[in-house]
């Protein structure tokens, strides 16, 4: 049966709003794509170009833990730790804070594992369902994630075992020896840890990015590299984006432009606390043989990745926005703490900042806009937006195309903050 939806446009050409595009194409929908970058330029280094890599379907605790809020003063004035606060953005983040310690207790923190884990479960299954679609050699490995910490903070890791273990998460915990016999180069700094073995991680997420969109534009999707700076519904069949130069007039569109979207929800008079985690990577090239998958120090809030480009070190939440210059010191940190894991490291390369999405109760937002119906949103992924690019373009797309769902989609929607 045909589909009655008859345009739509996307503003983002990010992991989220390329699945989503290819989702709706392959439902017979006309898509085009809006961004001012071209995701198969050379020179581009989006957040799919530095993230860590990781497919985490297990990844359902985040920051809204009050065991976690107990130790953030301390970590802020340390320089030695995973977090960061510029401190001349604190006036920009008073709206977040207000709903971070709004929900930062117990029961928040179980509602966002809930629901995290009803999309992170299906997670894998939906890129399988496109990697058979596109050429994936030497881009993924299948090889599991190990997590390692001292005996430090055992009362935090004992409650994400618990919570794991109560969504049904498979998860094998792992002695020192046992961590060792998995990745013998590892200097023992740790007391213990896990291997979440249904996890993949990417050998480099870029290519991949840059294959899922080829496969949308071979299905028949449209680009357009242009600036958005407006989206407006103007009528109940009709949304206009306009660039600087052009208006493009569709029957639906979608904000999918990750850290960015916050612009395009302030002119729609939503008031999202959406802001912005800023997270660093370097590459120690020639080094990806030492460890055969990604390690993470919990500890340290920090992680490893063998890649092509080389062992990708990555980590810190520094809050900052998306204006101010990258942090020598957060650097500093990264590599420090890939050297303590591994001292046979030397030089590093490739120092990169990107931009996550995140908002303070660490859910997406997926759904409509609350005052136009045919602008439908899909952002707020934080550190999950790679491990939930294609989940998010499968419920998307029903959500345009009026799909049924067995999912309860309403803790995703906008109104939770307005």
């Amino acid at each position: 049966m045909e589909n009655k939806i008859k345009s739509v446009g996307i503003v983002g050409s990010g992991i989220q709003g390329i699945c989503t595009g290819l989702q709706l194409v392959k439902k017979g929908i006309p898509v085009t794509l809006f961004d001012r970058q071209d995701p198969l330029s050379a020179s581009y280094k989006p957040a799919s170009y530095g993230n860590a890599g990781h497919f985490s379907p297990y990844a359902v605790l985040q920051f809204n833990r009050p065991d976690v809020l107990y130790d953030v003063p301390k970590m802020l004035f340390s320089s030695y730790g995973p977090l960061a606060l510029k401190w001349n953005y604190i006036p920009k983040m008073f709206s977040w804070f207000f709903h971070y310690f709004k929900n930062c207790n117990n029961k928040s923190m179980l509602h966002t594992a809930k629901y995290m884990h009803q999309i992170l479960s299906l997670s894998n299954d939906a890129y399988e369902e496109i990697f058979q679609q596109i050429d994936t050699t030497g881009l993924v490995e299948r090889k599991g994630i190990i997590y390692v910490w001292t005996r430090n903070n055992l009362k935090s890791r004992k409650l994400e075992i618990k919570v794991r273990e109560d969504l049904g998460i498979k998860q094998k915990l792992l002695t020192k020896k046992e961590i060792l016999d998995l990745e013998p180069n590892l200097n023992p700094v740790f007391d213990a840890g896990v291997i979440y073995e249904d996890a993949m991680h990417a050998r480099d997420p870029h290519a991949i990015l840059k294959e899922i969109f080829k496969l949308y534009l071979n299905s028949g999707g449209r680009f357009i590299q242009t600036n958005i700076k407006n989206i407006e519904q103007t009528s109940i069949n009709e949304t206009i984006i306009r660039s600087d130069t052009d208006e493009y007039k569709f029957e639906k569109s979608v904000i999918a432009s990750g850290a960015f979207s916050k612009k395009l929800t302030d002119q729609l008079g939503e008031n999202i606390p959406l802001d912005t985690e800023r997270g660093y990577h370097v590459h120690f090239k020639g080094k990806e043989h030492l460890i055969t998958r990604p390690v993470i120090f919990l500890d340290r809030g920090f992680g490893m990745t063998p890649m092509n480009q080389g062992l990708r070190a990555v980590g810190t939440v520094e809050l900052g926005g998306l204006k101010n210059p990258p942090s020598k010191k957060r650097i500093e940190y990264v590599v420090n703490c890939a050297k303590e894991l591994l001292p046979q490291l030397d030089q590093h390369e490739d120092e990169w900042l990107g931009f996550r999405p995140t908002l303070p109760d660490f859910l997406p937002i997926l759904g409509p806009s609350l005052k136009n119906k045919n602008i439908i949103y899909a952002f707020g992924h934080q550190h999950l937006g790679w491990t939930l690019g294609a989940i998010t373009g499968k419920i998307v797309s029903g959500i345009i195309a009026g799909e049924k769902t067995n999912l309860d989609l309403t803790p995703y929607s906008s109104k939770r903050f307005n």
